[in-house]
């Protein structure tokens, strides 16, 4: 299976992206396949207004990394590990953009639509959020907006690891151990079970072991 880290900081030794490391030495560790990408590499644009900047064929118009991105990594990936630092209660600037500008490649107008919408869903997600509050209510918004985008894209959130730091590495020294979080949470990416019940979802009574 293949795996997808990207790290949405500007800081590349920053908190976040120690719990990316954490998270993909955890997938290397399961004997999966993880490729770590920093944004900053590829988005450099926001989204614009598609009908005076897309190219007379319908093509992002945007002269950066961000198809790359999109077309040779995360729509080939299995599952995604989006690492960001909390900024103003949601996600950094260069996850945000990546997150919009998915809507130009996912129009009909767009050439490479098909393959796009082909590709995003069914993959598991996983979400490291590096947070200078221990205060609990501090992530619950962002955590909410990543469950909204998984819940849209037909995508299964498997799990959230939050660690409380400021400083670069101060991370490490969190209680939490959230560095052991995201690298267990990377071993299990490709196994934890996901339930989303309904009252009429057939379902056994043990949790765990049912198939």
């Amino acid at each position: 299976m293949r795996g997808l880290v990207l790290k949405a900081s500007p800081r590349r030794d920053g908190n976040s992206a120690l719990l990316a490391d954490a998270a993909a030495a955890g997938v290397r560790e399961a004997g999966h396949e993880v490729t770590v990408l920093h944004l900053d590499d590829f988005v450099e644009g926001m989204l614009r207004d598609c009908r005076t900047c897309r190219h007379d064929d319908g093509a992002c118009g945007i002269p950066d990394g961000y198809e790359r991105l999109l077309t040779e990594h995360l729509v080939p990936a299995d599952a995604l590990v989006l690492a960001t630092p909390l900024y103003w209660y949601g996600m950094s600037a260069r996850l945000k953009s990546t997150v919009d500008r998915l809507f130009c490649f996912m129009s009909e107008d767009h050439p490479g639509s098909a393959a796009v919408l082909a590709g995003l869903p069914g993959k598991r997600v996983a979400v490291l959020i590096a947070c200078e509050e221990s205060y609990r209510g501090a992530t619950l918004g962002l955590q909410g907006q990543f469950q909204e985008l998984t819940r849209y894209l037909r995508q299964d959130l498997v799990g959230v690891v939050v660690g409380i730091g400021n400083s670069r590495g101060d991370v490490r020294h969190d209680p939490g151990d959230p560095l052991r979080a995201a690298a267990d949470l990377g071993r299990r990416l490709f196994d934890l079970r996901i339930t989303d019940y309904r009252f009429d979802t057939p379902r056994d009574n043990a949790v765990w072991s049912a198939g």
